[in-house]
């Protein structure tokens, strides 16, 4: 495994570097800039004077390398909408973006898993086509038609769950009483992915089921009279988890862009939500930092990746 990550290693620092650039010149191509935004919400009004001073105080005229040297100190820029250094903003809303997208993708791989297995292994029967045709048909609906959904159902028309926000404000909760909090506010946003997640995870898996089934070691395995749950399990399932491995991480890699549309909807106070209100007020330094964290996410899961599959799959091994 160090061997493969020596091999590695050049060409994702290769990778992080173009991203380092790109994050630096992309949001520069952003229309607009902070001051318009800032002042086009009010009603102020500046002269010629004061519209030149602001625009030059808050101008972003740093190059690429001279940014990259304020990287290597560690110093990631500091916002100008929320008067905060850009990493810290990144690390206070990021919790909340592992706790939301975390328990999505374990939720939503769990149970598409054990589902696509059954399907597979039950294929033909009535229930598993109808399961199939469904899951088909929720795999087109869009994130944002499923969260404004339940937003209106359950939190606007039941009043079952809060409509926004990770927790109470300003509420003096127990430690319990805050984990019940928050739970309770996860719920919403926490369904809407779950729904959105969960049929592609259903059917890949069982695609992936269906061709193991046809492998010619899963017939040896019943040759010699295992039982149907370990021929199922042991043999079938564990070849058959290969691609939502990679799948997951990808997800993971992801988690950023997935969770804009169902935290901004849900006014969670995550990555999304703080990426969504950076680029409506052309906080440049903000929106730098949280593509290229985003970016050294990606560069990283996708390493682990490779590393964890061919630990996973032998197959791999041999062949390299």
């Amino acid at each position: 495994m160090t061997r493969a990550f020596l091999r590695m290693l050049p060409a994702y620092l290769l990778a992080g570097l173009t991203l380092i650039a790109l994050s630096h010149a992309l949001p520069r191509f952003m229309p607009g800039d902070f001051v318009t935004a800032m002042c086009s919400g009010s009603h102020v009004v500046l002269n010629g004077e004061e519209d030149a001073e602001l625009r030059r105080r808050y101008a972003h005229e740093e190059g690429c390398f001279q940014y990259l040297a304020r990287l290597c100190r560690l110093d990631w820029g500091y916002s100008q909408a929320f008067m905060t250094p850009v990493s810290r903003l990144i690390l206070d809303a990021l919790p909340w973006t592992l706790l939301l997208m975390g328990t999505a993708h374990l939720i939503s791989t769990a149970l598409g898993f054990a589902a696509g297995v059954e399907a597979a292994w039950r294929r033909g029967q009535a229930a598993q086509k109808i399961s199939v045709e469904v899951m088909t048909i929720l795999e087109g609906v869009p994130e944002i038609a499923t969260g404004v959904l339940l937003l209106l159902v359950f939190a606007l028309k039941l009043g079952w769950s809060p409509a926004a926000g990770a927790e109470t404000a300003y509420a003096q909760h127990g430690t319990w009483q805050r984990v019940l909090d928050v739970a309770n506010h996860l719920v919403l946003p926490l369904s809407t992915l779950v729904v959105a997640y969960l049929p592609g995870n259903f059917l890949l898996a069982r695609w992936s089921m269906l061709l193991v089934l046809k492998a010619p070691f899963m017939e040896t395995a019943r040759a010699k009279g295992l039982p149907p749950l370990r021929v199922r399990y042991a043999h079938g399932a564990c070849n058959a988890l290969l691609p939502l491995v990679t799948r997951l991480g990808l997800r993971i890699a992801f988690m950023v862009t997935g969770a804009v549309v169902v935290e901004t909807i849900h006014s969670y106070p995550g990555l999304g939500t703080l990426l969504f209100n950076a680029i409506a007020r052309r906080d440049i330094p903000l929106v730098q930092g949280i593509v290229l964290f985003s970016s050294i996410t990606f560069l990283a899961v996708n390493m682990g990746l490779e590393l964890f599959y061919g630990w996973l799959d032998p197959r791999l091994k041999h062949a390299s």
